[in-house]
């Protein structure tokens, strides 16, 4: 039985590793503009199974890069791909199930396959599903899970979950009214590219007295400095 699977394994091996490279000159081609060769590669990759070019592929329709734009098209390979344990592709997925793109929009469906991808760790879904627990969208409403995927993608540096968690702070929704952890994660966000975020750091500076100020950019630089390993709870 294990040289059978040796054998096979093998086999699998030098094919594999072609794909891949075939992949590659696919990517290229489209890195240069080429839309049409890596559609022309990447084509019969996805329907051998190939993962990511089944997500390119997914992309390319959704986008209408190189093809006529087709979200149901974009639907059928993100699906393959999501049913492969594709973190992005579920993700994608969800994202189109969220927003009724391609498909009758369905919170119980983004609901599923934005929850794969964040227990793989994607913080895109991640935030997303934090926003569906907030609002109540496709699930009970539930502060104490939105909380809990908010932090989990703000600590891999998601800006807009971070600036959502100084939101809660400030209001003291779901967790204690906190104006040093708010500042702290709004200055995060700003850190993080979300601009929009200063305008609520300069209305706390209102609010805070000179030293939760201090305390607040104190432990943002805190966080930033560890790679977010050295964050509040």
């Amino acid at each position: 039985m294990k040289k059978l699977l040796l054998l096979t394994l093998l086999l699998w091996l030098p094919i594999a590793q072609a794909n891949e490279a075939e992949f590659q000159r696919g990517y290229e081609a489209a890195a240069v503009g080429d839309y049409k060769t890596a559609i022309a590669i990447w084509q019969p990759l996805a329907k051998l199974g190939h993962a990511e070019a089944q997500i390119h592929l997914g992309k390319m329709y959704e986008l209408g890069i190189g093809v006529r734009e087709d979200s149901a098209e974009a639907i059928k390979w993100y699906g393959k791909a999501a049913e492969q344990g594709d973190a992005d592709a579920q993700s994608k997925l969800g994202f189109m199930y969220y927003l009724g793109q391609g498909v009758r929009k369905d919170y119980g469906e983004a609901l599923k396959w934005y929850g794969k991808a964040a227990t793989q760790g994607q913080a895109e879904a991640q935030a997303v599903l934090g926003v569906m627990y907030q609002q109540g969208q496709g699930v009970e409403q539930n502060y104490d899970e939105a909380i809990k995927w908010y932090r989990k993608a703000s600590i891999q540096g998601n800006a807009k979950a971070q600036a959502i968690l100084g939101t809660m702070y400030t209001l003291g929704q779901g967790v204690p009214e906190d104006y040093i952890y708010a500042h702290m994660w709004f200055s995060l966000a700003k850190a993080n590219g979300k601009e929009k975020a200063q305008t609520r750091i300069k209305l706390l500076t209102k609010l805070m007295p000179p030293a939760e100020i201090a305390k607040a950019k104190a432990l943002a630089k805190k966080c930033l400095e560890s790679n977010y390993k050295d964050c509040p709870e």
